[in-house]
């Protein structure tokens, strides 16, 4: 005799969640080692495709000092990295990347060459005040850990350089905001394939990604994140919208995953 399972939605993998993270930026917060260590709001970051990470500092924070006092100029350090959701939900945040290592300073031709190569990804003016007010630091990330609505893994720095960042992740954040605010409709007829105990709830635009589209349920017994799968991977907008259409027009079923 058979046994039925249910099968689950496909995703993206864990490394490639994590490089869609690191390659959105939201806000960091970097975790120096210690008992008395605080979170501390750096300037500006950037995680690099081989999992390492730029930091920039103001000259006079005092973790510079510290990192001055530390053997071999190195501290060991997490920065942490939270994905913020596209629209005002009570739980603010879908996901968290922690890279952990070590911390090192930058001086010199080495600083101006660890600007320019963040530069080349991601423009921005901070970066000018590298050696002018602000302070370069690097992190060489020894481990990679991802938290999200898919669930919490260990990313090895080798898979992370080897995944891509999923091809909308980059514009999925305003897309969702504008279904939020502009097609609350079609938001409505999303919501008849979740399962019938979380009808009721409040349905919200959580993420899109290339395997399908996933709503956070606010309802008075918690919180639910359920994926919308699509019928198969997409990578061009033609096809994306292909496959919103499908779901917005025939008959689905989700699959339910609690936060």
């Amino acid at each position: 005799m058979s046994e039925t399972r249910t099968r689950r939605p496909a995703t993206p993998s864990p490394a490639e969640r994590a490089r869609s993270i690191a390659k959105r930026g939201g806000r960091a917060a970097l975790l120096p080692s210690g008992e008395t260590a605080v979170r501390v709001a750096p300037l500006l970051h950037h995680v690099h495709a081989d999992g390492s990470a730029t930091v920039l500092l103001a000259d006079d924070h005092p973790l510079i000092s510290t990192a001055w006092q530390a053997p071999r100029s190195e501290l060991a350090a997490v920065l942490e990295v939270a994905d913020p959701t596209p629209v005002r939900l009570r739980e603010p945040v879908r996901g968290l990347l922690w890279l952990t290592g070590w911390m090192s300073l930058l001086q010199g031709d080495d600083a101006r060459a660890e600007v320019l190569a963040v530069a080349e990804e991601r423009p921005d003016p901070r970066l000018l005040d590298a050696g002018h007010g602000a302070t370069v630091l690097k992190l060489e990330s020894a481990s990679l850990v991802l938290a999200d609505s898919e669930g919490t893994s260990s990313v090895e720095p080798a898979d992370f350089q080897a995944a891509e960042p999923d091809p909308f992740c980059m514009h999925e954040d305003s897309w969702l905001r504008h279904l939020e605010l502009s097609h609350r409709d079609v938001v409505g007829l999303l919501g008849r394939h979740l399962p019938e105990k979380l009808r009721g709830g409040h349905i919200r635009p959580l993420g899109l990604d290339k395997h399908g589209l996933r709503l956070r349920v606010e309802s008075t017994d918690g919180d639910h994140d359920v994926r919308l799968a699509f019928s198969r991977p997409v990578t061009t907008t033609e096809n994306l919208g292909t496959e919103l259409r499908r779901l917005v027009g025939c008959p689905f079923l989700a699959q339910q995953r609690s936060a």
